[in-house]
């Protein structure tokens, strides 16, 4: 009962925020977000700028640039879009990180089985990725020449993987009756 409560409020405020139009009340929510998360709110800052800024900058500079061929002035959109991805991207990893996201997804079966191998997938490429980072660390103490080709090798290391792990889940979820037609 209770968890049913936490999701459908997770929905409504996810949802009321998502429908918010104007940007005076988009500020408004995020302050009394920032109230309610005054403890974290420095690391889920960071956290929400790491995620979305690379994203949100091509998004931006595209509409900049359409915006300028087009002769439209396009700030009044370009910080509303921006502030309600950050306000979205906000909430939902404040949220989850007061509560689990496989016990969100509990309440079903296969999307308690598709978040358990999503999280495990994320979980074993992090630790990859960390295990790499410092591998180059200790191995470089300049940077040389030698970086790109150590990135090069990274990243084709992770799409091998990527790849054959992608096989692997498709034939373990068939398994369980996904994929049927």
């Amino acid at each position: 009962m209770k968890d049913n409560f936490i999701r459908i409020v997770f929905i409504i405020v996810f949802f009321i925020f998502l429908s918010l139009k104007n940007i005076e009340f988009i500020l408004w929510a995020l302050i009394v977000l920032a109230f309610f998360t005054f403890r974290d709110f420095i690391k889920l800052n960071k956290r929400v700028l790491k995620s979305i800024i690379i994203f949100n900058l091509g998004v931006s500079l595209g509409y900049i640039i359409m915006a300028l061929i087009k002769d439209m002035n396009p700030w009044h959109y370009i910080i509303y879009i921006n502030l309600k991805v950050y306000i979205l991207t906000y909430f939902v990893f404040w949220f989850f990180s007061k509560y689990s996201v496989t016990k969100f997804m509990s309440f079903s079966k296969d999307l308690s089985y598709l978040t358990t191998i999503t999280l495990s997938q994320i979980y074993s490429y992090k630790k990859t990725f960390e295990d790499f980072k410092f591998a180059f660390k200790a191995r470089i103490y300049k940077l040389t020449d030698k970086s790109p080709k150590f990135i090069t090798r990274t990243f084709e290391f992770f799409l091998e993987k990527a790849l054959k792990d992608s096989k692997e889940r498709t034939l373990a979820m068939k398994t369980r009756g996904f994929f049927d037609d």
